[in-house]
């Protein structure tokens, strides 16, 4: 009763707080000695009451608290909150060692952070844009974790579109379901309930979090609230946030709790997700992430642990931060399994296929090489990483992801060479490596053709793909001479949550002196696609020029093709694409 009574005391000091009031004037003499009367003016009494019952609350809260601190507990042993799902603030929890704190704040941050990186990780909500355009996106103000609101989005997008069972009803169940989507026929996004958007969100967390903790257990981490903090740190949370400028500050107001079931972690994120939706939720998150795969699994997971996870001068998320989210694992690069240089030294990749996957343009810079556990997601759902922004690539058709039998063939022969390239990602294997990936996808080359190839002393896969489009199908090739099969027009949708101008496509815009500007939104934008079939480019034109002249249906031909970034990332995955689209082109910056 006790304590209901301060909760109510405190929630109309805090409602009194928020009312406008002009400062109080100086005085000469103690309100004592003016009295209460005509001497006090009805602002100061207000101010006067809402000081003392502060006063009051504050001191009967520190009469309830416990004489000792609570006692720091190793990350090393978990512990199991089952049924006790107290909300952020409440002082539930363990705290990380400052052993621990040093070394979490050191790997996100590294030894040296600036002001500014802090400030773009400690003002970022996970919250869902406002705009009913966009409603189905996360919304992103700052620029440097893009890459969790990304990976959270991803998820998010294969709750709402493909699980519509599990966000309909209160079930703790993450296990897989077909059902039929009902907003999968329309793309009038903003029919979708906030209810169904909030499970979805709370699911996508909670799928992540046990991911990352090898499906055996998620940690969930909470900061202090303003309750919890003394009177100068409750100043600095009123006024700026969380202060977080060192390892000794997220000491003091980092709890954790583990989960081992999916039922009691739901409850607890559910049950706390408005502190997610703060300015903190996406550090909040990732610290989540982090301490659920384990500090020390987390460094021996990435190729040089001496690097912060949030790289300078920017901030930006690093790519293990999004491979962590994606796959569990804080590896750093993109291609498939594991990259053996010999004597011990090796680079890790993704080791496993992933529900949502990854596209990124450094691929079409021949920067690197996405490998098909990321390429060819069990959903068609894909991160998009730029030079320094991740947005979000998603079908609501999963038909997109089908092969027919060209593309299965394309990728039992590509998946057999890049096992074997140990060139990281340059497309070439030794000629040895060759005669195995020839006998392993039963292909029967002609000698002379065979001795063409090895003439250099290693294959590179672009002059051996050039060998298998003209080389006929019962001879292991996939060479085509009906010229149909592997033709694919569909719709992609691409969403980038970090506020842009509508220049040409917009409808809402801000009056300003002088007239008006486009609204500052995040951007959802819809794609045409169209994949030619898989043939040698020369073929492709001769039959494009004869077959331009058919009489073939509007339905069937495809948009004249338009360029950007994002056109190169989809090429990506599906070659020679083209893609169209209405109004302003999509932004992956």
């Amino acid at each position: 009763m006790a304590n209901h009574q301060d909760d109510e005391d405190l929630e109309l000091a805090l409602k009194m707080s928020m009312q406008y009031n002009p400062p109080e004037a100086k005085r000469s003499k103690p309100i004592e000695e003016t009295g209460s009367g005509s001497g006090e003016s009805p602002e100061a009494k207000t101010r006067r009451l809402q000081r003392e019952i502060m006063a009051a609350a504050a001191e009967k809260r520190m009469l309830s608290l416990p004489k000792t601190p609570p006692k720091p507990r190793a990350l090393a042993s978990p512990i199991t909150v089952a049924d006790s799902c107290k909300g952020i603030g409440s002082g539930g929890g363990l705290e990380l060692s400052p052993e621990e704190s040093n070394q979490l704040f050191t790997m996100v941050f590294g030894n040296e952070v600036s002001k500014s990186i802090l400030a773009q990780w400690t003002n970022q909500g996970i919250r869902f844009s406002p705009d009913p355009e966009t409603t189905i996106g996360l919304v992103q103000h700052e620029g440097g974790p893009c890459g969790v609101l990304a990976a959270l989005q991803a998820f998010v997008l294969k709750y709402l579109l493909y699980f519509p069972d599990d966000i309909g009803k209160d079930s703790p169940s993450l296990g897989v379901k077909t059902s039929k989507n009902p907003y999968v026929a329309s793309d009038s996004f903003s029919s979708i309930p906030e209810e169904a958007k909030t499970r979805a969100l709370v699911r996508s967390m909670c799928e992540i979090l046990f991911m990352c903790g090898n499906n055996n257990r998620a940690v969930v981490a909470s900061f202090l609230n303003s309750e919890d903090l003394n009177t100068n740190q409750k100043d600095e949370v009123m006024a700026a946030g969380l202060p977080i400028e060192s390892a000794s500050d997220l000491q003091k107001i980092l709890r954790f709790e583990t989960f081992t079931t999916q039922s009691s972690a739901l409850s607890k994120i559910e049950g706390t997700i408005t502190a997610f939706q703060s300015r903190v939720g996406a550090l909040l998150f990732l610290i989540s992430a982090l301490l659920s795969r384990g500090l020390d699994t987390v460094q021996n997971d990435r190729d040089d642990p001496n690097l912060p996870l949030v790289t300078a001068p920017f901030g930006h998320a690093s790519q293990e931060i999004v491979n962590l989210l994606l796959c569990g694992e804080a590896v750093p690069n993109v291609f498939d399994g594991r990259m053996d240089f010999g004597g011990g030294m090796f680079l890790k990749g993704i080791s496993k296929n992933v529900e949502v996957g990854f596209l990124t343009l450094l691929e079409s810079l021949n920067f690197c090489k996405v490998g098909q556990n990321l390429k060819s997601p069990k959903w068609p759902i894909w991160v998009v990483g730029s030079e320094s922004h991740y947005t979000v690539l998603f079908a609501l058709d999963p038909a997109v992801q089908e092969e027919n039998e060209l593309e299965l063939r394309e990728c039992q022969i590509r998946r057999a060479f890049d096992a074997r390239d140990q060139s990281g990602g340059g497309g070439f294997i030794s000629v040895e490596a060759f005669h195995q990936v020839v006998q392993e996808t039963n292909i029967r080359l002609p000698t002379e053709k065979m001795n063409e190839i090895c003439a250099m002393g290693f294959i590179v896969w672009s002059e051996l793909w050039q060998v298998i489009l003209e080389l006929d199908r019962d001879l292991g090739g996939i060479k085509d001479s009906s010229g149909m099969m592997g033709k694919k027009v569909f719709d992609v949708y691409h969403f980038n949550g970090i506020a842009k101008s509508d220049i040409n496509g917009g409808v809402q815009a801000m009056a300003v002196e002088g007239g008006t500007v486009p609204m500052q939104r995040p951007r959802l934008t819809k794609l045409n696609v169209s994949v030619p079939p898989k043939w040698t480019p020369e073929e492709y034109m001769t039959c494009a020029a004869s077959s331009s002249s058919d009489k073939d249906s509007e339905v069937n031909q495809p948009k004249p093709a338009q360029h950007a970034p994002l056109v190169d990332c989809i090429r990506t995955r599906w070659s020679r694409a083209t893609c169209s689209w209405a109004g302003d082109p999509p932004s992956i910056v």
